[in-house]
């Protein structure tokens, strides 16, 4: 999928908009998909994320985050952590489907479908330049934007 150019998309977001990855055109971006709002890993993410936004931009780099909880359950995650950056609805897993994100794993004993935690990193033109699958959270964030700010 690296160095392939990302189909056009868009979803619901927080603050009410439209998410159009069209609309980006020029700028570099990175989508980190996870499993769940509010759950200890996820909130981890999204304050290591919020934390070193300002880097990101300062890179040029938009950062969005993607589940498939509602727009009601984001904006109320995004709310309580302060986050920066637009969450993004893919209820019907349209999004996910495009990434490959989806799996099947393993919560307290049984089989679920679910979101693997991944994040993208899509250049100014829409090609994917680079993807890291099965993320652990702890340092993730400051991985990606040691990589956004090398370009």
């Amino acid at each position: 999928m690296i160095d392939t150019m990302i189909t056009d998309f868009e979803l619901p977001a927080t603050g009410d908009k439209l998410f159009r990855l069209a609309d980006l055109r020029g700028k570099t971006l990175v989508i980190y998909f996870y499993p769940k709002d509010s759950t200890p890993g996820c909130t981890s993410e999204a304050q290591q994320f919020r934390d070193l936004y300002p880097g990101f931009i300062k890179a040029g780099c938009e950062v969005v985050g993607v589940s498939r909880d509602s727009i009601r359950s984001h904006e109320n995650f995004k709310a309580r952590q302060d986050l920066p950056f637009a969450l993004l609805s893919d209820a019907d897993e349209t999004l996910c489907t495009q990434f490959s994100v989806i799996r099947i794993k393993s919560m307290y004993g049984k089989q679920v479908r679910g979101i693997e935690r991944s994040t993208f990193f899509i250049d100014g033109q829409g090609v994917l330049r680079r993807e890291w699958r099965g993320v652990k959270t702890q340092g993730h964030a400051q991985e990606v934007l040691d990589y956004v700010t090398t370009l």
